[in-house]
């Protein structure tokens, strides 16, 4: 009974050891496993992007309402970008193909310029050889209808418009327009096709041996279409030439590079790239440039950045060319295009670029710095778009060329000759007659009336003589008072002598002057 008693009473304490030890080790054995997960959680939160992707990730499976991630992610991404510099960006799918058209140098589409300042699309050029000239379309028709659509006088938004007319080469579209002269709308189907986008604006002589560039965005075609139009300069007699910059706010790199050696002497650093290891890439001029015997000036602006930059900086600091205007943007980064798979894409600043007397022309900027889009603003405000004094360099930023000009890095470049910002024709007047498109109204009713004769310039002076007949208006008109009876200030009679309308002005003398309304002082 004795050796019973111990068996029973050992027994249920032998048990109950190792249920406990059972637990204590299933314990350890479950809390061991739940310190590898988070173990592994926190590893993907260290890595790149973790804390994200985890975020992204809960907000899917537990948020209260349904939401959804892509939207998410394509609000975050341009804040993202915001973070890093003002010029990395993040460009969604839809916005990418008009945002590289420029840099392309071509798109799909029918080949007019238009104009909707009033509830209807107004044909303000046909491009030559263009699918719209090709189909018979003409400047000034009023387009009213596109395929079955109604546009005219439903005030539709540009874009709207520009998705209607575009689209892939070889597909259709009909315009339905109005013309002058001819009552009923008149319907042209048109064929899409590629559509060049020029990015030399204009080229023609200004006197017997001076020449005129006006460029407007560096494209991947800039250099070639820049070497035609010389090559049509200087067989009309260049021996000197002006290359306009203003506005022209930048783009592909290796553009301004070949544009600038076609004026440099061989073995002239162009510029140079540094990344954030510090590998350095230069460019350099081969020498085979056809315009290096050529006399230049460069027009630049506050509003000539990145690849304006980069020309302007190669020739000033290989005093080669004299550079003419206010201080440039200063933009000295380089972006790389980074496509994503769902056509979207970021441009993100991999390097910057130094002119060739190691000088950035960057200038200042914080990380998320919302006070960046201000400079140019703020240039205003301190005079510096109208004083060259008002405009300040550190003795740490000075560079010197070979020839001994000394130039200044950390903001743009700085002009050899500062022209200050031609305010004089800022009058109220002007400004009250812009704001009520007076100017456009006129302009589109002087274009239809004189249609023929625009169609006819060949050149400047044509334009000229032709705009300059148009500055007197005849004061013989059947429905125009005597002088007996003049009517009040400011009142309207047609004129059937070619200006379609004129104001009365009294003046001190026996006989009041009529003008046309462009050039009267008052507004009525």
């Amino acid at each position: 009974m004795e050796k019973n008693s111990k068996g029973s009473i050992l027994t249920p304490i032998l048990l109950s050891a190792a249920l406990v030890l059972g637990v204590v080790i299933g314990l350890f054995a479950g809390r061991n496993s739940v310190d590898r997960r988070l173990r592994n959680l926190a590893g993907e939160l260290d890595s790149p992007g973790g804390k994200i992707s985890y975020a992204l990730s809960l907000i899917d499976r537990y948020y209260v309402d349904p939401v959804s991630t892509d939207s998410l992610v394509e609000a975050l991404m341009p804040d993202l970008m915001w973070y890093l510099d003002p010029h990395s960006v993040y460009i969604p799918a839809s916005e990418l193909a008009e945002v590289n058209m420029p840099l392309e140098g071509e798109f799909d589409g029918i080949g007019i310029t238009f104009n909707m300042s009033t509830d209807t699309i107004i044909v303000l050029n046909v491009i030559p050889q263009g699918p719209s000239q090709k189909a018979g379309v003409q400047n000034g028709d009023r387009i009213i209808r596109i395929d079955d659509s109604l546009v005219a006088g439903r005030k539709l938004p540009m874009d709207d418009v520009m998705k209607m007319l575009r689209g892939p080469r070889g597909t259709q579209v009909t315009v339905s327009v109005q013309r002058k002269g001819i009552d009923d709308l008149v319907p042209i189907a048109i064929v899409r096709d590629k559509i060049p986008v020029k990015s030399v604006d204009a080229a023609y002589m200004l006197t017997p041996d001076i020449g005129f560039l006006r460029i407007t965005t560096f494209s991947q075609y800039t250099h070639d279409e820049m070497v035609r139009a010389l090559g049509e300069l200087r067989r009309e007699g260049m021996r000197k030439l002006i290359i306009d910059l203003r506005g022209n706010t930048g783009g592909y790199l290796g553009q301004p590079i070949r544009m600038a050696n076609e004026f440099l002497a061989d073995g002239r650093l162009i510029v140079y790239t540094e990344d954030r290891n510090g590998d350095r890439m230069e460019e350099y001029s081969d020498g085979k440039g056809g315009y290096q015997d050529v006399e230049l000036a460069v027009l630049i602006d506050e509003n000539s950045a990145s690849s304006s930059e980069i020309f302007a900086g190669a020739l000033q600091d290989n005093d080669r060319a004299t550079i003419i205007g206010r201080r440039s943007y200063g933009k000295g980064l380089v972006q790389q295009q980074i496509p994503f798979t769902d056509g979207s894409a970021i441009r993100l600043t991999t390097a910057r670029y130094y002119t060739p007397t190691g000088r950035s022309i960057q200038k200042p900027y914080t990380s998320a710095d919302s006070t960046y889009g201000y400079d140019i603003y703020n240039r205003y405000l301190h005079n510096e778009l109208f004083s060259a004094d008002s405009i300040h360099f550190d003795d740490s930023l000075k560079f010197v060329t070979p020839g001994g000009k000394t130039v200044y890095g950390g903001g743009g470049i700085m002009p050899d000759l500062f022209v200050p910002l031609d305010t004089t024709e800022m009058t109220p007047y002007y400004m009250e007659v812009a704001g009520r498109n007076i100017l456009y109204r006129y302009t589109m009713e002087y274009a239809d009336r004189n249609r023929e004769k625009i169609n006819a310039v060949e050149s400047i002076a044509q334009l000229d003589s032709l705009l300059d007949a148009d500055t007197e208006c005849s004061t013989t008109s059947s429905v125009m008072p005597n002088a007996t009876a003049w009517p009040p200030t400011g009142a309207r009679y047609a004129n059937p002598s070619g200006c379609s309308e004129l104001f009365y002005e009294p003046t001190s003398g026996a006989t009041p002057r009529w003008r046309r309304p462009d050039s009267t002082p008052t507004i009525t």
